[in-house]
């Protein structure tokens, strides 16, 4: 039998900023989100999606209805490069979910933290640690194992894709992360993964599996920022497994949603309760 392969995309949503400058918290204020979000998507076949979205593009840019459009213009490096969703129009994101909802072979998972908890545990961190102080980039790298654990041994060869970062390289980080991800998976389950892993950090104009996993964090921003979780359900039947780290109402390793577990407003309506006190 010829080996088998997949195909991950990662990316983040929101940030992993605590702090201002002056060390104040500036957790769900102007320009800073509530919430911490690492998407992956796992994509049957990459090619055909990659000619799929070239096409869409294509048709975009060629439609009269959008001409003299900025964020169409390829000077301004937005849709004419690739599709984003915080920067498409309106009309040209719903041609986007349209076309992932009718999509086949995307299968999609996600971790979410509540930076509230996380600022909680970096105070602890703060009053037993003296020499620590807390990184922005330390929450996404103490993520990305959790979210690869038990995705690293069911293919010979796994080519993963981390959507750039900054302008520092992290291919070390990530190749930490993996490992550490490989431990973990063989210490809970006894299984040693093997599988040839290929790690590359590119940005989405190159990988349409980036511009994808961007659209999946975005319904998910809706729904986490502002409550509005349409966007999502449309897309729900693509999602496989999300763990919302921080509610911990009933175990200590968070909720997770799936297929037979749907997320939606309701679900986290709890948030919303003990905050205003009811």
């Amino acid at each position: 039998m010829p080996p088998i392969k997949r195909h991950y995309y990662i990316d983040e949503a929101g940030d992993g900023v605590l702090f201002d400058k002056r060390g104040r918290v500036i957790i769900g204020s102007e320009g800073n989100s509530r919430f911490f979000m690492l998407g992956l998507l796992h994509v049957e076949d990459p090619l055909s999606l990659e000619h799929s979205l070239s096409e869409l593009r294509q048709d975009i840019l060629s439609d009269p209805y959008f001409a003299g459009v900025p964020s169409l213009q390829p000077e301004n490096r937005k849709t004419a490069l690739a599709f984003h969703a915080k920067d498409d129009l309106p009309e040209v994101r719903k041609m986007i979910f349209d076309f992932l909802h009718d999509m086949v072979g995307l299968h999609f998972y996600a971790l979410v933290r509540d930076k509230k908890i996380v600022l909680a545990e970096v105070r602890r961190f703060e009053e037993n640690r003296s020499e620590y102080h807390y990184s922005p980039n330390e929450l996404y790298e103490r993520m990305v194992p959790r979210l690869l654990r038990d995705r690293l041994h069911k293919a010979d060869e796994i080519d993963i894709v981390f959507s750039q970062r900054g302008k520092k390289p992290r291919t070390q980080a990530l190749l930490r992360a993996i490992e550490k991800a490989r431990r973990n998976f063989y210490r809970n389950h006894k299984i040693l993964s093997d599988s040839s892993i290929n790690i590359t950090v590119g940005r989405p104009d190159r990988y349409g599996g980036l511009q994808v996993v961007d659209y999946f964090l975005w319904a998910f921003q809706r729904l986490y920022e502002r409550g509005e979780d349409r966007y999502l359900k449309y897309l729900w039947h693509h999602v496989h497994s999300v763990v919302d780290v921080d509610d911990r109402r009933e175990r200590g390793y968070g909720v997770y949603y799936g297929q037979k577990v749907p997320l939606d407003a309701a679900s986290l309506a709890w948030r919303t309760e003990n905050e205003k006190g009811i």
